[in-house]
């Protein structure tokens, strides 16, 4: 029975953080000296190995006929079919192209499921220390079952679920898992509370999160798919891929068009029918007013222009990995960000020292500071971090994980907890030295880290043969041991007034939320014989406190500020605590005051109708789980906000899936994190999304350009072929449509898609995700400018057909439709603002697209041969004119209602 739902009810949820030792072994049928072979051979049929489900996968071909599913694809197919009717195959040829283009390029941009899935499993720990029938032995973690009894230490990885029954100074990494930048404390003791979130259960230790000091032994408790990563998993592949604002509007688009086009089309050849025309030339012209109607070239030019947008934002750190995604964050409205690696920079950083008496900021010169040469060999020597100085020797150290920061404040590679690296980091960086001191006083005894005592100890031999005791700890455990502190460069006896100013220096500390050491040292003449706990660390002399944080990165306030002004609201999701989001989230200018905070274990307790309403009143959340993280995202989302969410972590998956757009770290994001996201930073900056939002901005209201301009001719040509049909005259042949639409709309509506972004695109609103396409002025337009277009047409025709014979009037209607369409593409560059103002040349690729269209039109009127294969004529110098003049009128006339617009005070309305 190795099925998903077997497992499940196999392997019950049950709380075993609050269980003792013998109860959890007890529930899980096992014993300290682990199973029996047969039992976990048993136990394995029973569960199945212990590996994460892969999602099934998807068919090549089955995900290229997903692309189909589109019905302006369905329209373009159309297209092709009617365009094969007329005999153009050459045109048939080209949407057939464009259609397959299509298909191969959202093949390549999407990224599914499996592939998370597969980095998930890639973190599991190939090989697990276990303890069967009394004997320790290496397995592979895929065997491992309930109730196996593992050995932890130092540098393994968690191959599964555990309940810790035993714990020596044991801390894991858990950052992609809770959120947390710290390594988590672990202890065997039972705790209180079965609504605890990952990260305060300190008596379990987590599949994929990897073990940096001490060790420990534990009971398997969840296998698979059950385990805490199993379950991300599991969110992952249930998320379903929903549609951009951009597809809903195209989709849209292209129903509206199926009906528009149909409609008229029949209309029109009951009208020929019913004026006795032949039936054949009816549906003939029928069908050439439906080729005209339908923007074929329209799902190639979004795509293109998407594609532009992802080249641009490269350049700028931000790889998209997913067309649509472009657009999405144009139309973002919530940015829900994890906050370790994100905002701050992962990497624990002193601020602020308490010594001699007096607080003071971390860029003092505390060697020059009475006291502060104690309080640097305290906070260097009682230290298990390591300098790496290139040659490998830092690897011998007993702490072996690096620093995950990526960098430090003085330039140094240091290994070890981040704490500890933290403290070696700033004395180098105001010039002490770890391997001077160790060199100068090397170390001859210790008192490792101990979680219940909060201590730690290292004994060093001085130049004057004396030793110099050297501890570090928790500052109310520390200041209780103490008998004297270094004051005014000398030693005095504490008193009850030191004890309160260093509690209340501690407290304010504490409340910038600033994880604070304290220190202290005691000199013996003779080096302490078996240093013990009780012997060892009495009668201290206190030197100071250290306050660190993992501090925001110096560029996000700007970034938030940003996003404020441009509609966007920023959410701070994190598995850290409530204090420190809460102060990170006061200096980045997020919140205000502790009220928008709102805890996972709070949030346990609201209803989801309640948060539903209530979700806008908060933005911070801290301690919360990956089910919180999607539970946020989901009510955002249900208010109708479009919503980005941003992470680095394995407990960001399902969030950043279930969210419209996901935002992965490019340098400390894991590979199951960026597999999931549809936009990866890759300086994990957090201001590149802001860049990124802009860009997408500026993308949409590309696209929305080009299919103004689309719209309008297409409008053009159809207004024309109708009323000239009802008049009873042959204006236009398919073929001249079919040329027109190929030249004259391919290239400026690509050339309106590299348009350059307006100055004030950051300081208005995200437009909804339920406005319309069309809003904004933009159907207005298209209606009045596409009259225009016929309009002017017709015009020319009917001046022609009264002066020349029907060859002429013919070829000036199609010279005058083909370059209306080419002058008005430089009208659409704006719909407020005049085209002198953003400057005519100012585009260059438009200028290129204008010349290159409007040459291969007249090119065919010009070149014998091939104006006669098309059915036109020569022009005269004054029929050229005339041509020219109403291609030039619409811009006159366009620019004159753009004017109205602004002097009337509605230009508002139509931004």
């Amino acid at each position: 029975m190795n099925s998903d739902s077997a497992q499940k009810k196999s392997q019950e949820k049950t709380a075993f953080h609050t269980l003792d030792a013998s109860e959890v072994l007890k529930q899980l049928e096992s014993r300290e000296e682990g199973l029996t072979r047969e039992q976990a051979a048993q136990l394995l049929e029973r569960y199945g190995k212990n590996v994460l489900q892969e999602a099934k996968p998807q068919s090549l071909l089955a995900k290229f006929i997903e692309q189909f599913k589109n019905v302006m694809i369905f329209i373009l197919l159309a297209a092709a079919i009617l365009s094969g009717i007329l005999g153009e195959w050459t045109d048939t040829v080209i949407i057939l192209l464009v259609v397959i283009l299509n298909a191969v390029l959202g093949v390549i941009q999407e990224n599914k499921a499996e592939q998370a899935l597969e980095a998930l499993k890639s973190m599991s720990s190939p090989q697990a220390r276990v303890r069967r029938g009394g004997q320790v032995t290496e397995i592979k973690s895929e065997e491992l079952v309930p109730g196996d009894i593992v050995l932890l230490e130092a540098g393994n990885v968690v191959p599964a679920d555990i309940r810790l029954l035993e714990a020596a100074s044991l801390k894991t990494e858990e950052a992609a898992l809770t959120g947390e930048s710290l390594p988590a404390e672990k202890q065997a003791g039972v705790l209180e509370g079965q609504d605890l979130v990952i990260g305060d259960r300190t008596n379990m230790a987590y599949m994929s999160s990897s073990v940096t000091y001490g060790r420990g032994v534990g009971v398997v408790t969840a296998t698979g798919m059950n385990t805490e990563v199993g379950r991300i998993a599991g969110f992952i592949s249930e998320a379903e891929n929903e549609v951009t604002p951009l597809q809903k509007k195209l989709d849209e688009l292209g129903k509206y068009f199926t009906f528009i086009i149909l409609g008229v089309c029949v209309v029109i050849f009951i009208v020929g029918w019913l004026e006795g025309r032949e039936l054949l030339d009816m549906l003939l012209t029928s069908i050439s007013l439906a080729v005209a109607a339908i923007p074929e070239g329209l799902p190639a030019i979004v795509t293109i222009i998407l594609a532009l947008g992802v080249q641009r934002m490269a350049k700028r750190k931000a790889i998209i990995r997913k067309l649509p995604a472009v657009e999405t964050l144009g139309s973002t409205e919530i940015i829900c960000s994890d906050k370790t690696g994100t905002l701050t920079l992962n990497k624990m950083t002193v601020e602020k020292l308490y010594v001699g008496g007096e607080t003071v900021d971390a860029d003092a010169r505390l060697n020059e500071t009475p006291g502060g040469e104690l309080l640097l060999q305290a906070m260097t020597l009682c230290n298990d971090s390591s300098i790496d100085d290139g040659t490998g020797a830092a690897e011998e150290s007993p702490a072996k994980k690096p620093d995950a920061s990526g960098g430090t404040r003085s330039g140094k590679a240091i290994l070890g907890d981040p704490t500890e690296t933290a403290l070696v980091d700033y004395a180098l960086s105001i010039g002490t030295d770890k391997r001077e001191l160790e060199q100068r006083y090397p170390r001859v005894g210790e008192l490792p880290f101990d979680s219940d005592r909060k201590l730690m100890t290292t004994i060093h031999k001085l130049d004057n043969g004396q030793f110099r005791v050297l501890t570090k700890g928790a500052p109310d455990v520390l200041v209780a041991r103490c008998s004297h502190i270094y004051e005014n460069g000398g030693v005095v006896p504490l008193t009850e007034e030191h004890t309160a100013r260093i509690t209340a220096s501690n407290k304010k500390l504490a409340d910038e939320a600033l994880r604070v050491l304290a220190f202290a040292y005691r000199d013996e003449a003779v080096q302490p014989v078996e240093p013990s706990p009780d012997k060892t660390e009495r009668e201290l002399i206190f030197v100071g406190l250290t306050g660190m944080i993992d501090p925001p990165r110096e560029e996000v306030r700007d970034a938030v500020a940003v996003c404020r002004r441009a509609g966007i609201r920023p959410v701070m999701i994190t598995g850290d605590h409530r204090d420190t989001a809460a102060a990170i989230a006061r200096r980045l200018g997020i919140i205000d005051d502790d009220k928008a905070v709102l805890t996972g274990r709070e949030l346990d307790g609201i209803s989801e109708e309640d948060f539903a309403v209530r979700v806008a009143d908060y933005s911070v959340y801290a301690r919360v789980s990956p089910e919180h993280k999607v539970r946020i995202v989901k009510a955002w989302r249900q208010k109708g906000k479009i919503v980005a969410m941003t992470g680095d972590g394995v407990n960001d998956a399902p969030a950043l899936k279930s969210a419209d757009i996901g935002v992965g770290m490019g340098i400390t994001g894991t590979d199951v994190a960026k597999g999931v996201s549809d936009m990866v930073l890759a300086d994990d900056n957090f201001t590149t999304i802001v860049v990124a939002v802009e860009e997408g901005r500026k993308v949409y209201s590309n696209i929305r350009k080009s299919i103004q301009f689309l719209l309008s001719a297409n409008l053009g040509e159809v207004v024309t072929l109708f009323i000239a049909t009802l008049i009873g005259w042959r204006i236009l042949e398919p073929i001249h449509i079919l040329w027109i639409n190929l030249v004259t709309d391919t290239l400026p509506a690509l050339a309106l898609g590299l348009e350059k972004a307006s100055e004030d695109a950051m300081s208005k609103k995200p437009r909804k995700s339920s406005s319309s396409i069309f809003a904004g002025g933009v159907g207005i337009s298209i209606i009045y400018q596409g009259l225009l277009e016929a309009g002017l047409t017709l015009m020319v025709y009917y001046w022609a057909h009264t002066h020349y014979d029907e060859g002429v009037a013919v070829t000036m209607a199609f010279a005058t439709l083909g370059l209306l369409q080419l002058t008005h593409a430089f009208n659409v560059r704006s719909n407020t603002k005049s085209l002198f103002q953003i400057g005519v040349f100012s585009n260059r690729y438009m200028l290129g697209a204008s010349v290159i269209s409007g040459l291969l039109l007249v090119l065919v009127i010009i070149i014998p041969g091939l104006n006669e294969w098309f059915g036109v004529q020569h022009l005269n110098g004054l029929q050229w004119g005339i041509v020219c003049g109403a291609a030039l009128s619409i811009v006159v006339i366009v620019e004159l209602v753009k004017l109205v617009l602004r002097l009337s005070g509605r230009i508002k309305s139509w931004e």
